[in-house]
């Protein structure tokens, strides 16, 4: 890899995300040769890839480079890498551009989409973790407009303009709002011949309610902006199979839709050789300790989405959002400073600063500690607050441009087939 020698202790962190960010901007300036490793070479703002998904955005102003994160910082290194396995035994990693010994090591490696072992839906349905994958959703709305256009099946056309997402959290909640938008402000000027009001959004959730981690208030009002925007919710309604054309319940409904997109879960991003049965807990997270020190290994630590910290309160780990995986990489990053000076570490105290979703044009729900509220107010509070936690003067003023934009003109100028996302629409002919 390249890496010159040095006296400093050397970290390693995999994964450049919100957890692997705010743990080396915490060892900058500090006596220690610090790695960081990721298959890309930017840091990607994921609370909006739905938003790059729909048109609102495009992907550069949600990715920050991260060499330009480091750039001020003596003693750090990137290197744009794929790691393919852990070697404890000999303290080194393995990479697809080498291998390299650590002191310590940091899994930042994030999560991955939970298809449940449903091999049908990972194949068939669309998933929403990365700008490439939002970029070929982009593109698959659009082309399944343009395919509309070309046919004078109306069950096919039907099926062409019907949307099924799965999963009632923050991601498919924003996701419906957005299409639901679209439906209503852009569709009817973009496709004056087409008859947009058959178009389709229906949200399914397997459980009673919709935002489940949110408050019930913040899930209803919710609820209720969704359906005031057209949007059919589902709960109860556990998805059973995809084959591309056909979306199986486990109930007497189905439907018959050309997009099927899965949020209805994630996991951790294990690596191999710290992927034993014994070192997982539910939802494949590394099992660490109060100082998100990996179990069984002192030089071994995880944070973020793939830490795996239980406790009484959070017997499954911390919720895999920004803000555990930031607080964790901060309180890590002082750790291992005291750990390098031989002084007793700090354990992990999760600060709960609150949840909140957008569903659409001053339409939010925030619920804050001691305070809940939802309507246009939260609205403003949810472009804040993922504003101020943007990285990078120019990303912030270009999102803040184009909402500003898109608030007076009702408008989405991004809505473009960049890289077109080629599915196989002959089924919807039967």
């Amino acid at each position: 890899m390249n890496i010159p020698k040095s006296s400093f202790p050397r970290i390693i962190i995999i994964g450049g995300g919100f957890a692997g960010i705010a743990l080396a901007k915490k060892l900058s300036k500090k006596e220690v040769q610090v790695l960081l490793i990721d298959k890309n070479n930017y840091h990607t703002f994921q609370p909006l890839l739905y938003q790059v998904s729909t048109g609102g955005l495009e992907p550069d102003s949600i990715a920050y480079p991260i060499r330009k994160v480091l750039k001020d910082y003596p003693n750090f290194f990137f290197r744009l890498a794929n790691v393919e396995e852990i070697v404890p035994e000999k303290k080194e990693i393995i990479t697809n551009i080498g291998a390299i010994h650590y002191d310590y090591l940091v899994l930042a490696t994030g999560s991955e989409t939970n298809f449940f072992g449903n091999t049908e839906i990972e194949k068939n349905g669309m998933e929403m973790k990365s700008i490439p994958q939002s970029l070929n959703l982009r593109s698959l709305i659009l082309e399944n407009f343009e395919q509309a256009l070309l046919t004078d099946d109306l069950h096919q056309r039907d099926a062409l303009m019907n949307f099924v997402i799965v999963g009632g959290g923050p991601t498919g909640v924003e996701l419906a709002g957005a299409l639901a938008e679209i439906k209503k402000g852009i569709l009817p000027k973009d496709y004056p011949d087409l008859d947009t009001r058959r178009v389709q959004i229906n949200l399914i959730q397997s459980g009673d309610r919709i935002l489940k981690e949110m408050s019930e208030k913040a899930s209803k009002k919710a609820e209720d902006f969704l359906e005031n925007l057209g949007v059919q919710v589902w709960k109860n309604v556990r998805v059973k199979s995809y084959d591309g054309k056909l979306v199986s319940t486990e109930t007497e409904l189905s439907f018959e839709a050309a997009t099927l997109i899965w949020a209805a879960g994630v996991k951790g991003a294990a690596i191999k050789g710290l992927d034993a049965k014994e070192l997982l807990i539910r939802g494949n997270r590394v099992r660490v300790n109060e100082f998100n020190q990996v179990i069984g290994f002192n030089e071994i630590f995880a944070v973020g989405d793939i830490a795996g910290m239980e406790s009484e309160e959070f017997p499954c780990g911390h919720p895999m959002m920004a803000q555990p995986a930031i607080q964790q990489g901060r309180n890590l990053g002082e750790n291992l400073v005291k750990l390098l000076q031989q002084k007793p570490m700090q354990p992990f105290i999760y600060k709960d600063k609150g949840s909140m979703a957008t569903v659409g044009r001053n339409k939010a729900v925030v619920d804050l500690k001691n305070f809940k509220f939802q309507g246009v107010y939260a609205w403003f509070v949810w472009m804040f607050v993922h504003l101020f936690f943007l990285i990078g003067f120019r990303n912030r003023m270009v999102v803040f441009v184009n909402w500003v934009y898109n608030y007076i003109r009702f408008d989405r100028e991004a809505r473009l087939i960049i890289r077109p996302y080629k599915r196989d629409y002959t089924r919807f002919k039967d």
